[in-house]
């Protein structure tokens, strides 16, 4: 169960959206009509991912887990987002421990007890995206891994309370940055959330930390955007191996990810990708 969804709603109103295609500061605001179309692709990866949670055991590989997503996500009409993106082999992203971001599933990665295991995954359905990651943690997990986990998801919610019209890209930011310190881990800089909708990345991007380098974008309704701090439990500094995907800490320490689709709406925000919003018929899935 989420206990931080729970004290934030996933959607904090009825919103007023355009009803015409237009584009506010480079950033493209979805019509209502859109956004039904978002809201199933968002439902697509909610699903996926639910189920995934669930079925996670020690002696799985990471490449049993993207063959499922894989189907699960053709079974719902839906095309998955990540296969063939710049070349990418897979339907999910997988991250075990050290591993940061773009994992590629692979059969002879074998997820053991006590891993820290990221999952992302999006979803293509009728012209739009959906985008998510998790993370899992498999069977009993260190101390440390647990306090990371949570304050991967924590910063993830701090971020998503500043949506609103009339707040900012750095509201989000700050608000990310300040929850990952008060927890005395550090945010990934490397990489950050970024606009969603026609395209699976598009502007803006959504920084995890204050910078003046990006655009401060002032959020506005209809604008959907992929939230998603990463952190690390020691150095925030990366590097890519070999395979020209999978990134990982310098220091080998562990790395955790939480990720929503969130849209902008009337007075607040709405989380399409809640998993708690889908059921979980896992049982008739395998």
């Amino acid at each position: 169960m989420n206990f931080l969804a729970k004290l934030i709603p996933g959607r904090t109103d009825a919103p007023t959206l355009p009803k015409r295609h237009r584009r506010v500061q480079g950033v493209e605001l979805k019509t209502e009509a859109e956004l039904e179309i978002m809201r199933q692709a968002a439902r697509i990866v909610a699903t996926v991912l639910k189920e995934i949670e669930a079925m996670v055991q020690p002696g799985m590989s990471t490449a049993d887990l993207d063959a499922y997503a894989e189907k699960r996500i053709r079974d719902m009409g839906a095309t998955p987002s990540f296969k063939g993106y710049h070349g990418f082999p897979a339907s999910i992203c997988a991250c075990i421990n050290d591993e940061v971001v773009h994992g590629i599933p692979r059969k002879r990665h074998t997820i053991r007890r006590g891993d820290l295991l990221k999952v992302d995954t999006g979803a293509y359905y009728n012209g739009f995206h959906g985008d998510s990651c998790i993370t899992i943690a498999v069977g009993d997990i260190s101390t440390k891994a647990k306090q990371l986990m949570t304050a991967a998801e924590a910063a993830l919610y701090a971020g998503i309370s500043q949506v609103k019209p009339g707040n900012t890209l750095l509201d989000i930011a700050g608000a990310i940055e300040d929850c990952v310190a008060s927890y005395g881990f550090s945010v990934v800089e490397d990489f950050t959330g970024h606009g969603v909708g026609r395209n699976l990345h598009e502007a803006p991007s959504v920084f995890n930390f204050r910078t003046r380098q990006l655009p401060n974008v002032k959020l506005r309704p209809g604008m959907t955007l992929a939230i998603e701090p990463i952190l690390n439990a020691g150095s925030k500094q990366t590097r890519t191996l070999k395979d020209q995907w999978t990134v990982v800490t310098v220091d080998r320490s562990i790395s955790a990810q939480f990720e929503h689709t969130v849209l902008v709406s009337e007075t607040g925000y709405e989380i399409l990708t809640d998993r708690n919003q889908v059921p979980l018929a896992l049982a008739s899935c395998l």
